[in-house]
């Protein structure tokens, strides 16, 4: 086989698909991703309210502890207005027709006539 070509030997394939449209992620794929943020800051508001009454009880930093908390309780609110937001859809160049200043039908036409 003296073709000059080499061998691969590698099974990994990428199955992942290739986007090759303009289309909008699904409908499934976005309620994930805003669940995924729906969670991940409820989840964040649990340490910070641990972390106030530790920072409080063991250190006597109450204004700290009172900063944290600050953050902590608007956080639920936070969370329900993203996960209710949809993303915002991406802005669409449309290639337009434009009509020049000089079109056919103002200019003068040289008229033929037969008989």
């Amino acid at each position: 086989m003296g073709l000059g070509g080499s061998v691969v030997n590698t099974s990994h394939r990428d199955d992942t698909p290739v986007l090759i449209t303009e289309a909008q992620p699904s409908m499934d794929d976005e309620q994930a991703t805003r669940r995924r943020r729906y969670a991940i800051m409820m989840a964040s508001r649990i340490p910070c309210l641990i972390g106030a009454v530790v920072l409080f009880q063991v250190w006597q930093l109450w204004w700290l502890a009172l900063i944290i908390l600050a953050i902590s309780i608007p956080l639920p609110w936070m969370a329900v207005l993203i996960a209710n937001d949809r993303p915002v859809r991406k802005s669409e160049h449309v290639n337009r027709f434009r009509r020049s200043h000089r079109s056919i039908e103002s200019s003068d036409h040289r008229v033929i006539e037969s008989t």
